[in-house]
């Protein structure tokens, strides 16, 4: 095969990884299975561990095709952009389900949970404690990681340093706040549509927060290892158009679900 390039697009060399991308997979789901129905959660956790490590070199690859070898020529880079926005749109849509079964539910509550929202006998949170609190610091987390993001374009080093610091920090504070609130909650995911609704939108906000704050984490590494520059960072950029998208969720989802739904 030649190694002469006569286009700026990126051929990809063969990979084992989308193999054991595929393989973790399937190992994580039938392990689900196997733990539901039989209370044995090791086929599960070597699933996940597969996928892990699968994603550690994977991304570890595209890291060294995109930094040393030079192959995320303009061209390349567009697609990669058009890919990120396709991806959060397919995300908005992801959520819009949820937040479709939690208004078909409270805007006309059935007789099975007293034609009331929300049902008799939960107790929802209140919206000026914890969740104003994670409100604030969302908020706060998307300041930073703009501070982050300009600074990059400046070549200002160590502010975007701090900036991607200061974002990780309040992604982890977010994360571990959220679930005091979980283990605090006076329902469960069984109680009614308001708890199945509650815990799947909230929930899964909560799994997108840890993965944009390991997304992050990543590019706080790469950063330090000197991957990015003033016009060459779209794994930041991507990470904070991310991170932007699960600060708008959240936001949809305070105002809904803990101050209206209250």
């Amino acid at each position: 095969m030649s190694n002469h390039n006569n286009h700026p697009y990126h051929l990809v060399d063969q990979s084992p990884w989308p193999l054991t991308g595929a393989i973790g997979a399937m190992m994580m789901t039938t392990g689900m299975v196997k733990w539901f129905h039989m209370f044995s959660n090791d086929l599960l956790m070597l699933g996940a561990l597969v996928i892990i490590l699968t994603m550690i070199q994977w991304w570890r690859d595209v890291s060294r095709e995109g930094t040393y070898q030079g192959l995320h020529t303009f061209p390349v880079v567009i697609g990669l952009r058009w890919g990120m926005i396709l991806f959060i749109t397919s995300e908005v849509l992801f959520f819009v389900s949820f937040f479709w079964a939690y208004f078909h539910s409270s805007l006309a509550p059935a007789i099975e949970i007293g034609n009331i929202w929300p049902p008799k006998g939960i107790a929802p949170f209140d919206p000026m404690s914890i969740p104003m609190l994670n409100t604030s610091i969302l908020l706060a987390s998307g300041v930073t990681v703009t501070w982050a993001h300009h600074s990059l374009m400046e070549g200002n080093y160590s502010q975007a340093t701090q900036g991607l610091f200061f974002t990780v920090l309040l992604g982890f504070y977010f994360t571990l706040l959220q679930a005091y609130e979980y283990i605090e909650a006076p329902f469960t995911i069984a109680d009614s549509a308001y708890g199945s609704t509650f815990f799947m939108a909230t929930g899964f906000h909560g799994i997108h927060v840890i993965i944009g704050t390991l997304f992050l984490s990543v590019c706080l590494l790469r950063h330090y290892l000197k991957h990015f520059s003033s016009t060459h960072h779209f794994g930041f950029e991507a990470a904070a158009w991310y991170w932007h998208f699960v600060d708008v969720v959240w936001l949809f989802l305070y105002i809904s679900i803990y101050w209206w739904g209250s």
